[in-house]
């Protein structure tokens, strides 16, 4: 097999994804007339065949888009707690949110997200746009190394659900990286979807036959949540940035947290390098902005998320004070040594075009494989996003049906003067906003070309975990001033591999001033990038 591309640059065309045959599928819906959104596209339903342990039918989604004057939509295609669970039957069973299983099932956006996506300006068919998705669920693909993993860590739980383990146990073992795993019954349903749209999954018979297979398994999931449901298309929440305009998905995405940081950074007047000498400093602006959306997020249908007071100047200047209050003198022990923390799982990509369009795109299963659950009649792997629910009757994230849960994609786009300039978009659970800070931070103030920015060693405050304690992961290649500098703050420094996907796979690309494109994906993935 061919070395990977990790960057490339052109002119008319580019994408990037954390999997060669998705960053392919891109490629060739370019080939074939399509623009950024069609290859966004094609490329994300690719995702959900070829790398299941992290994004599927099942799943949810979040994008911006671009269109070619400037204008950015924003899509939450993220579903809602089935309107017949009972917050107070699962307290009754759990002291917390099942982290697997049924009840951890939400209703799944990604199929409605792409729809949505379609809709604001694709120039394929949609049906073409699933033809190289449903060849690999078909036909095979590849194990990879990441997929491999997954399966070997939590066979125990995975294999135990029947349609688990007849696609990913089929000999009694997890396959191996390199062995083709095949999936007919979800070639099947993308056909199916391919065919009579998002319908078929949203008040269809496919839909019917996911929501019967999920009654089976112990959920309250009904036809009717699925026929009701329908995604979010809204203006993108934006703030200011050292001339530039960052756009985000406003709540239930994170995305705010990330405006936080940018505009705490900026008012510090601090250097912004993640790995300069403020470090330490920065990543105190990290934890007070992490500590926000933790606080703050939640379905804004249902409770009060008050974006607006949050990046006032009043509680900018909170956040100030906070992070410069937490960079005291500290005992903190030694650093751990190097290990994997494996958290959830997630897919982004970035596209481009030369009508000036920029796609940046996330969808997720949130932990490895979702909820562990395969229903059989339809092939589909469920997410388990509900598990980001809490019991807590005081939190705006508290469980109730209907609602969604506080998320943890974030999709970014950038824009100088009005113009699209770059779109970045990560996987890393909870680390996301400090990734893409990280990304745009390379790119923006210390000039590094895309790939560059996406591989150079980061360290996330927290990790991928949502609510953490105070610790660091970091990565082996962050240097040991910076690593002394985050003990001496009172951080647990977890050291990490080099390249460890620990801290999440990161892509990006940039459009120069005259239009030439520069895009690069992560090597902790197992990707691709392409442009012409």
């Amino acid at each position: 097999m061919s070395a990977r591309v990790l960057s490339a640059t052109g002119s008319a065309a580019a994408i990037a994804t954390p999997h060669r045959a998705a960053t392919d599928a891109g490629a060739a819906a370019f080939a074939d007339g399509g623009n950024a959104i069609d290859a966004a596209l094609a490329a994300a339903v690719t995702l959900a065949v070829v790398y299941p342990q992290q994004c599927g039918v099942g799943g949810d989604l979040f994008a911006l888009v671009a269109e070619p004057g400037g204008a950015v939509n924003a899509v939450n295609a993220s579903g809602p707690a089935p309107r017949a669970l009972d917050p107070r039957q699962v307290r009754a069973m759990h002291r917390a949110m099942p982290e697997f299983g049924p009840l951890s099932v939400t209703v799944p956006g990604a199929v409605a997200g792409w729809s949505a996506l379609h809709g604001l300006g694709a120039a394929l068919p949609w049906t073409e746009l699933f033809a190289p998705a449903v060849g690999w669920a078909r036909e095979g693909v590849s194990t990879v190394r990441s997929m491999a993993a997954r399966l070997e860590a939590a066979g125990e739980r995975l294999s135990s659900d029947p349609g688990m383990a007849q696609v990913f146990y089929p000999r009694g073992r997890p396959l191996v990286e390199g062995e083709p795993f095949v999936q007919p019954v979800l070639a099947d349903t993308l056909e199916a979807i391919a065919e009579a749209g998002a319908a078929a999954m949203y008040g269809g018979a496919m839909g019917d036959r996911l929501a019967a297979g999920l009654q089976a398994l112990g959920s309250p999931m009904s036809s009717e949540d699925l026929a009701s449901f329908s995604p979010e298309r809204t203006p993108p929440l934006t703030s200011p940035y050292r001339g530039l305009e960052v756009a985000v998905v406003p709540p239930n995405s994170p995305g705010f947290a990330l405006l936080e940081m940018l505009a705490v950074v900026e008012r510090l007047g601090i250097d912004p390098d993640p790995l300069g000498p403020d470090a330490a400093l920065l990543a105190a602006v990290f934890e007070a902005a992490s500590a926000d959306r933790d606080r703050h997020n939640a379905d804004p249908r249902v409770a009060a998320v008050p974006v607006d007071e949050l990046l006032a100047d009043e509680h900018l200047d909170r956040l100030c004070h906070a992070a410069r209050g937490a960079t005291g003198p500290s005992s903190a022990g030694p650093a751990t040594p190097a290990r994997h923390r494996d958290g959830g799982d997630t897919v982004a990509l970035v596209a481009a075009d030369g009508e000036g369009r920029l796609v940046s795109l996330v969808q997720s299963l949130w932990s490895s494989f979702g909820s562990g659950l395969l229903e059989p009649s339809t092939g589909i792997i469920l997410h388990n996003r509900g598990n980001d629910f809490t019991l807590d009757p005081s939190s705006p994230n508290v469980l109730a049906g209907g609602k969604r849960p506080a998320h943890t994609l974030t999709p970014v786009l950038v824009r100088r003067e009005g113009r699209p300039v770059g779109a970045s978009g990560s996987r890393g659970g909870g680390g996301q906003p400090q990734i893409n800070y990280m990304n745009l931070v390379r790119a923006f103030d210390l000039g590094m070309d895309a790939a560059a920015a996406v591989a150079a060693p980061r360290y996330l405050v927290g990790g991928m975990d949502l609510h953490a304690e105070r610790f660091a992961d970091v990565e082996a290649r962050v240097p040991n001033q910076v690593r002394d500098a985050l003990a001496s703050s009172g951080f647990r420094v977890d050291l990490l591999a080099d390249l460890d996907d620990a801290v999440g796979h990161a892509h990006l690309v940039l459009r120069d001033a005259d239009g030439s494109l520069d895009i690069g994906t992560d090597p902790r993935a197992d990707g691709t990038a392409w442009a012409r």
